[in-house]
């Protein structure tokens, strides 16, 4: 389950990372809540898979 969890943030983490250099080369895109929206909403999920990968290995201890 871990390398599962570690596998999904790994792509959200790279698809995060690629909507940003896109929309870093069209600054109008930060106009629109949705961009902002989307980047909280794939941050959150990076780290709350990232979470759950540290607390795996803790318990591994």
């Amino acid at each position: 389950m871990a390398e599962e969890n570690g596998a999904r943030s790994s792509v959200m983490a790279r698809l995060t990372l690629s909507a940003l250099d896109r929309a870093s080369q069209d600054p109008s895109c930060w106009r629109d809540p949705l961009v902002h929206r989307a980047l909280l909403v794939s941050g959150l999920s990076v780290l709350t898979a990232a979470m759950g990968l540290l607390r795996s290995d803790l318990e591994q201890l």
